[in-house]
């Protein structure tokens, strides 16, 4: 043994079963390094278990990667109908008790300074995001009861199908009122059924961003006569509809 040893330089080897010495470590077999054992790059380095070292670096390296994979689009969440009072950190801080916040953002009027009582909150990642909106979508914030869903979600052959077959049930008319400020939530048979307490409504659909299922935040409805868009405007400008106040005028 003291044969072979002698032959080995003296920074390869250690009597020790359970320690390895490294010269010159590559970049990367530092990241699982603990402060006290990461020299400067070109020294050596000593750990006191080798293949523990290797799976925590395999697990930061594999997260890493796994996150770098995940689009943006697929972790941020909208979040619809909240106090004017909620700011960017108490909405971080809600988030963040299901899953790692990397960025929340409410939503501002750029004249009043006032909270659009809405807002985005990115996650770092997908399971993440899915979390939030299990545990958050439909709870109450300071008496509000909220929405949370993934901003935008591709439209499947059968979404693109039904929206559709929902344009071409519309009927149109000259006697119609355009909607503004409309909720996420809102869909067409929502806005229907909300102006039919007023006047005799022909139809009513919301718009949507091209290509997706999401609402445009804005629509129209039709009536059989001028006396109901009369009606239908007295009765519903700046009235609240899904937590927000609609716009209504002439279309």
């Amino acid at each position: 043994m003291a044969a072979i040893s002698s032959c080995l330089p003296p920074n390869l080897y250690q009597n020790h079963k359970d320690r390895m010495t490294i010269s010159k470590p590559p970049a990367w077999l530092a990241v699982g390094a603990s402060p006290r054992s990461s020299p400067a790059l070109g020294s050596s380095i000593t750990f006191s278990n080798p293949r523990r070292k290797t799976l925590r670096i395999s697990a930061v390296v594999s997260e890493a990667t796994a996150q770098a994979q995940e689009p943006e689009a697929a972790r941020r969440l909208y979040v619809g109908n909240i106090p004017r009072t909620v700011d960017n950190e108490e909405l971080a801080k809600i988030f963040g008790e299901h899953g790692a916040v990397e960025k929340a953002e409410v939503m501002y009027d750029k004249y009043s300074g006032r909270s659009r009582r809405f807002a985005f909150v990115t996650m770092s990642l997908v399971e993440d995001a899915n979390a939030a909106i299990e545990k958050l979508n439909d709870t109450e914030i300071g008496g509000r009861k909220i929405k949370v869903n993934v901003t935008e979600k591709p439209l499947t052959t059968v979404d693109v199908s039904l929206l559709q077959a929902e344009e071409s049930k519309f009927i149109d008319s000259p006697h119609k009122v355009y909607v503004g400020n409309l909720a996420k939530t809102v869909t067409s048979e929502v806005l229907s059924k909300f102006f039919s307490e007023k006047g005799k409504v022909l139809s009513a659909k919301v718009s949507r961003v091209p290509g997706t299922s999401k609402s445009s935040g804005f629509g129209f409805v039709t009536f059989s006569s001028d006396e109901d868009v009369d009606a239908a405007i007295s009765s519903f400008n700046n009235a609240m509809l899904e937590g927000q106040k609609i716009r209504v005028n002439r279309a």
